[in-house]
C-alpha cells in the first residue's frame, strides 16, 4: 500500500485485513473469514454463533445471524434476518439457503460477539474520532446504539435507538469501571485513525462500531470511513454533536482546498 488511499473504503474485508497487521489492535478483532460452506461449518463448530454480513454495505442491511442449537443431543442450525428466524435440522441445506440470500454478493463470516444488552435488546457503541484542525487524530463523540427490541443490528438507519453511553453502561459497572472503559475506548479509536495513516489510507474520520461482551471486552465489530454525524444529534446534551459537526466542517474544507 505505498500509496493513498480515498477518504472512504467500502470493502470491510480490506479494512479488517489492515487492522490485522497492528500487534496492538488486532486481538480486539473477532476472527472474520470470507463467506464459503467449508468457512461456515468451521465457524459454526469453532464458535456456535457467527453473523454473516455483506462485504460493502451500510445501516446493518443484510446482516445475518447464524448459530449452532443443541437440543437432546441433536443439531440444528439458525439464522435470523431482521427479526424473522429459520431453523433448520441438516447443515447442507442450511447453507443452501444462506447461499441463496447472499446470492452473487461478497459476504463474509465474522466470530459472533454475545452482545450487552440494556432492558432486554442488544447494544454497540460508536467511537467517532476525526482529525483535529491541528492535524492530530481525535476522539470526538462516543455513543450507544441500542437494537429494535427483536433484531440483531443497533443501525439508526435500522430501528436502532442512539443513547448516551453512560446511561448504557451503568447498569453493568460502577462510576469507575465506566471511566476505565470510556478511556481505552478513546485511545482504540485514535489508535485505529493513526494506524490507518500509517498504511497509506487517507481517512480524515472514521467510525468505530464496539461490542462489549459479558466480561466487558471491547470487540472492534467493524470501521466505518464514512461514517454519520447526525446520530449524535439524538443526544440532549449536544455538545458532543456540535464537536463533531465543527471538525467535520473543517476536514470539508480542507478536502476542497
Amino acid at each position: 500500500m505505498g500509496t493513498k488511499r480515498g477518504s472512504t473504503l467500502t470493502s470491510k474485508w480490506i479494512k479488517t485485513n489492515v487492522l490485522m497487521k497492528s500487534a496492538k489492535i488486532s486481538p480486539l478483532i473477532p476472527e472474520t473469514v470470507r463467506f464459503g460452506r467449508e468457512s461456515l461449518k468451521q465457524m459454526l463448530d469453532k464458535y456456535g454463533m457467527v453473523y454473516i454480513k455483506p462485504e460493502r454495505g451500510t445501516h446493518g442491511n443484510g446482516v445475518m445471524r447464524a448459530e449452532t442449537v443443541r437440543e437432546s443431543g441433536k443439531t440444528s442450525y439458525q439464522c435470523q434476518n431482521g427479526t424473522k428466524i429459520q431453523k433448520m435440522q441438516e447443515f447442507e441445506s442450511f447453507y443452501r439457503s444462506l447461499k441463496k440470500r447472499t446470492g452473487s454478493r461478497s459476504y463474509l463470516i465474522q466470530k459472533g460477539i454475545p452482545l450487552l444488552k440494556h432492558k432486554d435488546r442488544r447494544f454497540d457503541l460508536r467511537v467517532m474520532v476525526q482529525i483535529s484542525p491541528e492535524g492530530k487524530w481525535e476522539t470526538t463523540g462516543l455513543i450507544g446504539r441500542v437494537a429494535e427490541p427483536g433484531k440483531i443490528v443497533t443501525n439508526y438507519h435500522n430501528g436502532g435507538k442512539p443513547m448516551a453511553i453512560e446511561k448504557l453502561l451503568s447498569s453493568h459497572m460502577d462510576a469507575s469501571r465506566q471511566a476505565q472503559l470510556i478511556k481505552q475506548l478513546k485511545k482504540l479509536g485514535e489508535d485505529i485513525g493513526k494506524f490507518y495513516h500509517k498504511k497509506n489510507l487517507a481517512f480524515k474520520q472514521i467510525g468505530v462500531d464496539v461490542g462489549l461482551d459479558r466480561k466487558l471486552t471491547p470487540w472492534i465489530i467493524e470501521v466505518n470511513t464514512s461514517p454519520d454525524p447526525y446520530i449524535f444529534n439524538q443526544l440532549k446534551d449536544k455538545s458532543m454533536y456540535r464537536k463533531v459537526m465543527a471538525y467535520r466542517r473543517t476536514i470539508l474544507k480542507q478536502k476542497k482546498a
